[in-house]
């Protein structure tokens, strides 16, 4: 019987003495970026005779043959995948935002372009303990045991302290599936998520704690300074989501979530709340962390999930409703008594509206 495999993202740090090299690669990257984009812009239009002018969308395999002696030209230590990959991903981004022209890459300055370099499969290996990749090797801190996983497309990628990493796709057995429960999860802000069980990940507002000392780098112009207490920010909050999610995925075979947009809320007066909340990052590790232990992840339609008993079904007049009711954090229902805690009666409804659509089926599009 054939072991089951997935694919997984890797991400390891290269060590920091590789950075020149990766910068001068980088730079090469936007130079092809910038050529692609300057042939785009400027012949978008071609004039047919007889007709006029006609809007002309180069592809791909067009700016592949404009600019196949780009690396010969300049003499780029580029690998030649890597160009090609560049340019795919340009015809990919024109495609999408529906434009000729897109944002130049920027290799200096306040406005740079964070490093990005990318490459296909079979370009980078793993050779003598290190990551060979364009006729050079990279040291990196190996977390993952890296020689036993064949590369195949990914990329080196910058954060905005100037640090790199190795990103790649790899294929990796598929973790064993034991979890036999189900669950309902409903998001918040007092509590980030609230499950039908009772679990709860509260909020523990990581921008706020460190919001003087920023605010403190900042107006003493400590740049290096105030990029550190960021990514502080962001990796404290990340390891807290990554315990939590982690936790739900090997105990539930079905996970249900409520959809909740924090677009129009990241505007009001609680934005700074919503943002620390990550509402986003917590369903996207949901997501393939189930697709990974091969469970069932399911977002739903949260309306009148906190007004509607989860007993009874019933919707009375003394359930938390609007902004107003944001204060009623316990309700009784007056039809069957059964007394509710406001977010733990929501996530028991979103798992009964989760059990409704894997029965109905989702309609084809």
């Amino acid at each position: 019987m054939e072991e089951k495999t997935n694919l997984k993202t890797l991400k390891v740090r290269i060590k920091d003495k590789h950075t020149p090299i990766l910068e001068r690669m980088a730079f090469e990257v936007n130079q092809v970026w910038n050529a692609a984009n300057e042939i785009t812009s400027l012949y978008s239009y071609v004039p047919i005779p007889e007709v006029g002018w006609l809007s002309h969308t180069y592809s791909a395999f067009d700016l592949q043959k404009q600019l196949k002696s780009i690396k010969t030209e300049r003499g780029f230590i580029l690998h030649s995948t890597t160009v090609q990959e560049v340019i795919a991903v340009h015809h990919k981004a024109r495609r999408q935002f529906k434009t000729d022209q897109l944002r130049w890459r920027v290799s200096g300055g306040a406005r740079r372009s964070l490093g990005w370099i990318p490459f296909k499969s079979g370009a980078a290996k793993w050779k003598n303990g290190q990551v060979y990749f364009a006729g050079h090797y990279f040291k990196v801190w190996d977390s993952y045991g890296l020689s036993q996983f064949e590369f195949r497309s990914g990329s080196f990628s910058q954060d905005a302290r100037g640090r790199w990493y190795f990103n790649s796709v790899v294929e990796a057995p598929s973790l064993a599936f034991n979890a036999t429960g189900e669950i309902g999860v409903d998001l918040g802000l007092k509590e980030v998520a609230t499950c039908s069980n009772g679990l709860k990940l509260e909020s523990k507002q990581f921008y706020r704690e460190l919001e003087s000392k920023l605010g403190i780098s900042q107006r003493a112009n400590k740049k290096q300074r105030v990029k550190a207490i960021h990514a502080k920010i962001k990796n404290r909050r990340l390891n807290h989501i990554h315990q939590f999610t982690t936790r739900l995925v090997k105990e539930n075979a079905l996970i249900v979530v409520g959809k909740v947009k924090s677009s129009k809320l990241a505007k009001t007066k609680m934005a700074k709340s919503v943002l620390d909340a990550s509402w986003f990052m917590l369903k996207t590790q949901l997501d393939y962390k189930s697709k990974a232990m091969q469970a069932v992840f399911v977002e739903v339609n949260e309306s009148y999930t906190t007004q509607t008993c989860s007993c009874c079904g019933s919707m009375s007049a003394n359930s938390p409703k609007g902004r107003a009711g944001l204060r009623i954090r316990e309700w009784s229902c007056p039809e069957c008594g059964a007394v509710h805690d406001r977010d733990v009666n929501a996530a028991k409804n979103i798992l009964a509206l989760g059990h409704e659509r894997l029965a109905g089926g989702i309609l084809a599009l």
